[in-house]
């Protein structure tokens, strides 16, 4: 979406872009001018958002009444300015105070209310060519008209005129007058809507010579008045304008009524004493500060933020359990486990309504639902739901407050989300806890230990508000897809809550029955106009997919939905059905089926299982057997691993080295070593791939294929003691999903089977193994099954 190529290119002139809409109703705006706007309605807070986050862009649209409070699409005129933004001040009241550059006239296409805003289709309509002699005697007639204007009215700058001085277009001289003079707002968009730079110059002469007969008028009128007046008149009339300015300039009466204000809301706010002690000090404190103050603007920011914050009200819990079982096996598939303690926790709630604690922690891999299965909690309970994202946060002051020293300070997210809410009492998810930062700012996870403490959090302190809040009644709910990060002592205070990857049916009845209506509904496809059969659901989940959560499945289905929305609006057809062999039309290559086609028996390649902060997978190990260089062998690692795989690495190395002599006693182990993990850009760690590693050393060594039906998991020992290693259910899960017909897995974790569902393990065979040995006879195919070329 560029602006730059539609002013610049006549060829892209006729394009249309996808705009965030700010509607205004004062004046319409015109391009080659800047303006600066105070924007106050929250459909256009998020616009400007919108835009700040995109390209900076926003199409401003003028309403047709301006006293029309929430506008809809009818209410504003279809042709506009794109206009870029300067610059966007945040204001104490959380309106935005932004600088806005017209760059190009748009004509709106389609105008459409999502998300609390307004966005557009808009294609750029610049002005058509003009020139010629009749063009410069309208720019010359039009600028000496408004050098007149100009000197009559003295509510139009002097710069006015200044800015007319580079100005050789004629479009562009029309747009700086027409911004400058005083119209109506209908007036200035009838002068807008004209694509024709000279019939805009036309109209805007007649425009300016009876705005220069009007204020001639004026003045002589007020000539005429000024002689008349005698002495007497004249002194009531400067005491009027006297009296006038001293109110307009809030004198001693207006200070009055504001404080009378703010003590009114003090007193609804239902504060604690000593809290509502300390507002009163800052009312009275506010009084003796001038008006135009800086710290006045610091006081009067506190005292909002004292009277917003609920200190006095909650929402009434509203459990049942019947009704809480029934939403989450509604809302979610799958994790019975994770249901289940969630009703536990409620129905504790309901027999003691000042449970303090547990915090429960959703661990699990992205796409999972961690965070819809917190608002489904909140709606079970009849609270409010607020969310907080946590990634990326680095500075201690965005959890406990800034010091309220300087204009700009503010309260901590913790506050600031129960103030939008307006509850003491909502659901805060505090979303992706994992990804805190920490730097020379401070460490906000240390800073979530007062606020999460129960023992504690009953009086928060932020260093902002400086009087302590009450959030024992929160309940909080942690994100993470890994805990390795956090401090120990902020672990501690977690319950933790593990939230598993989804099989691949449970993927298909997600995809049925949520991610495919919702994205027919976002995309406005009804299921008359796009069809897709089990077949291609299964092709997604099975072919297209290969994930813990259900992310990629749901970008897949929007594309898809977007494909069906392009033909169905080009008329081709009036009913979509995809079926399976379109797919690779509109999404390429299934790359999963086609690896696990290509998956073969080879040397010094063996099949490991893991579990990552994305959930169980599945990946290659290779290692590679070559001529000793030099005194002592070699070992080198590469892949991105981690210290405890690098020592999974030296382990299997030592055990097959000191088997060498049994296996082949003509062929000592004289080698240089190289282990080898495909997908280096992500980082590999944990005690899994020991028994992975071990395979394929041994294979390379005794150039005998490893099956590629078989995938494998567990640490061993120097003598090749195979030891349990945990995500069992994940790995096992992520064996099926790859296409491997067996498992194998250590003994002692025969008993965590108990947790894979049977669809799974009814597609598996599970060989325990104790020892390396075992796994060698089974995983190796004889000499004369060997079907790649040596390694070594």
């Amino acid at each position: 979406m560029s602006i730059t190529a539609s002013l610049s290119d006549p060829a892209s002139a006729s394009s249309v872009d996808v705009f965030p809409v700010l509607a205004v109703r004062d004046a319409a705006h015109f391009p080659h001018t800047v303006t600066t706007l105070h924007v106050v309605r929250q459909a256009s807070i998020k616009a400007v958002r919108r835009a700040l986050d995109d390209e900076r862009l926003v199409l401003v649209l003028v309403q047709r009444d301006r006293t029309v409070e929430d506008p809809t699409a009818q209410d504003l005129y279809r042709v506009g300015v794109v206009s870029e933004i300067l610059q966007a001040l945040p204001m104490p009241d959380a309106s935005l105070r932004i600088s806005l550059r017209g760059l190009d006239r748009a004509e709106v296409r389609r105008l459409q209310n999502r998300g609390g805003m307004f966005s557009a289709e808009a294609e750029i309509r610049p002005d058509r060519p003009a020139g010629g002699l009749e063009a410069e005697a309208l720019m010359r007639a039009c600028h000496r008209a408004f050098q007149s204007v100009v000197h009559l009215n003295k509510n139009i700058p002097p710069e006015a005129i200044q800015s007319l001085t580079h100005l050789d277009s004629p479009g562009a001289l029309a747009n700086t007058i027409a911004f400058h003079l005083p119209m109506s707002p209908a007036q200035k968009q009838t002068l807008l809507e004209e694509a024709h730079p000279e019939e805009r110059l036309r109209e805007l002469l007649v425009l300016l010579k009876r705005e220069e007969q009007v204020l001639h008028l004026d003045s002589q009128i007020h000539e005429k008045v000024e002689k008349e007046l005698g002495d007497a008149q004249r002194e009531f009339y400067l005491r009027e304008q006297l009296r006038i300015i001293e109110s307009e300039l809030q004198t001693r009466e207006h200070r009055l009524s504001e404080g009378e204000e703010y003590l009114a809301r003090i007193r609804q706010a239902a504060m604690p004493a000593d809290v509502e002690e300390k507002a009163l000090a800052e009312l009275k404190r506010l009084e003796r500060i001038p008006m135009a103050s800086q710290e006045g603007a610091v006081v009067r920011a506190y005292l909002d933020c004292l009277v917003q914050l609920p200190w006095n009200r909650r929402s009434e819990d509203r459990i049942e359990l019947g009704h809480a079982r029934e939403l989450l096996e509604r809302n979610h598939a799958g994790l019975p486990k994770v249901k289940e303690r969630i009703l536990e926790h409620l129905a504790v709630r309901t027999l003691n309504q000042g449970l303090r604690g547990p915090i429960l922690c959703f661990l699990g891999p992205p796409g999972v639902g961690k965070t819809s299965v917190g608002r489904s909690i909140a709606e079970a309970m009849g609270r409010e739901f607020v969310r907080l994202p946590l990634g990326g946060l680095r500075d201690e002051a965005e959890i406990r407050g800034h010091r309220r020293t300087y204009v700009g300070a503010m309260p901590g997210r913790l506050l600031s989300s129960l103030k939008n809410c307006g509850t003491r009492n909502p659901v805060v998810v505090l979303d992706e806890i994992d990804k805190i930062g920490l730097d020379w700012h401070g460490d906000p996870a240390s800073a979530l230990l007062e606020a999460l403490d129960p023992e504690q959090n009953r009086a928060f302190l932020d260093h902002y508000v400086e009087v302590p809040f009450d959030l024992s009644e929160v309940l909080f709910i942690a994100t993470a897809n890994g805990l390795g990060a956090l401090p120990r002592a902020l672990c501690d205070r977690f319950e933790i809550l593990e939230f598993t990857g989804y099989t691949d049916r449970e993927r298909f009845d997600i995809a049925r029955e949520h991610l495919l209506p919702r994205a027919m509904l976002e995309h406005g496809l009804t299921p008359h106009q796009l069809q897709l059969d089990e077949g291609t659901l299964w092709a997604l989940v099975q072919d297209y997919t290969q994930e813990a959560g259900v992310r990629g499945l749901e970008r897949a289905l929007g594309a898809l939905c977007r494909k069906a929305a392009l033909r169905l609006v080009e008329g081709k057809t009036a009913r979509v059905r995809i079926e399976v062999d379109a797919l690779p039309e509109i999404l390429g290559r299934a790359r999963f089926a086609l690896a696990r086609e290509q998956r073969r028996p080879q040397i010094g390649v063996a099949h490991g299982l893991v579990v990552s902060e994305v959930g169980g997978d599945a990946l290659e190990i290779e290692a590679s057997l070559m001529p000793q260089i030099g005194g002592q062998p070699a070992l080198s690692l590469t892949g991105n691993l981690g210290e405890v795989m690098r020592e999974s690495a030296q382990a299997a190395l030592t055990y097959v080295r000191a088997r060498s002599g049994a296996w082949a006693p003509e062929r000592p182990f004289r080698f240089d070593v190289h282990i080898h993990v495909p997908q280096g850009a992500t980082p590999k760690d944990g005690p899994s791939a020991g028994v992975t590693i071990a395979v394929a050393l041994a294979s390379g060594y005794l150039q005998r294929s490893v099956r590629s039906d078989l995938a494998m998991t567990g640490e061993i020992t120097l003598q090749g003691r195979v030891l349990p290693v945990g995500g069992i259910r994940d790995k096992v899960i992520a064996a099926h999903r790859h296409g491997f017909r067996e498992v194998a897995l250590p003994e002692e974790n025969l008993p965590d089977l108990a947790e894979v569902p049977e669809e799974v393990l009814s597609g598996l065979t599970i060989r325990p193994i104790r020892h390396l040995s075992e796994l060698l006879d089974q995983a190796l195919l004889p000499p004369d099954d060997v079907l790649s070329e040596p390694h070594s």
